[in-house]
């Protein structure tokens, strides 16, 4: 509960204690009206839902075979923008648990590039497969995942004009909060750490191992049915 509901809770004992001060045999017949902005959906996250986000990610690429000659395990940053969807399902473990399972797929542009080097890299799209678990606070849900994560991503030697695409499979885990503004809606913030794993990719007929690492920021709309 936010600092202007407790207040406002406040507020509304304060007159109430007042009123019945001065006028004891008053009877109030109906209760008071809950406080505006509050949304109260304990025990209301159970089943089924889906939403979309977008957000920031970033990360390296790992040389693990020193293909580009500056030194084995040599890593190359990159960062850009992703959005998605998701879908899931949750339910109530205990009076305060919430688990689930959640899978999502982004759209991403998270590119690097070293000049220097003749390095390019770019990952078009991630997903995972989660679990979840949170803790049911009323209209707020903070929660923590982890799971199976992939990702799609192209390898460029610019110098030489080779280039190798390859699908990575690695784990994810994070961190966020879900908070309701209606009764089957909400909005989420999420951090998530993904360790995609390394991956052959043929360059010139030879494979050569790099691995992909990112971090990502995102804010998302779920709807609940």
């Amino acid at each position: 509960m936010n600092r202007f509901a407790i207040a406002l809770l406040a507020g509304v004992a304060g007159v109430s204690l007042v009123s019945a001060a001065s006028a004891a045999d008053l009877i109030i017949s109906e209760p008071a009206p809950a406080p505006v902005g509050i949304v109260d959906t304990s025990g209301n996250w159970d089943g089924l839902f889906v939403g979309a986000f977008a957000g920031y990610g970033w990360g390296t690429l790992t040389d693990e075979d020193n293909y580009f000659l500056a030194g084995a395990d040599t890593e190359y940053e990159g960062e850009g923008w992703q959005a998605g969807v998701a879908a899931g399902y949750n339910f109530t473990v205990s009076e305060a648990l919430v688990a689930g399972i959640v899978a999502d797929v982004a759209w991403s542009d998270i590119n690097g590039e070293n000049t220097t080097d003749g390095v390019e890299y770019n990952t078009d799209w991630t997903g995972s497969v989660r679990g979840r678990l949170g803790i049911d606070a009323g209209a707020f849900l903070p929660y923590v995942t982890a799971g199976v994560a992939f990702a799609n991503n192209t390898v460029t030697d610019t110098t030489n004009d080779y280039s190798d695409t390859q699908v990575h499979t690695g784990w994810t885990a994070g961190a966020g909060v879900e908070f309701a503004v209606a009764d089957n809606i909400s909005l989420d913030v999420q951090y998530r750490y993904s360790d995609f794993g390394s991956a052959s990719y043929d360059l010139n007929g030879t494979d050569y191992d790099f691995a992909l690492k990112s971090h990502a920021v995102t804010a998302g709309v779920n709807f609940r049915f």
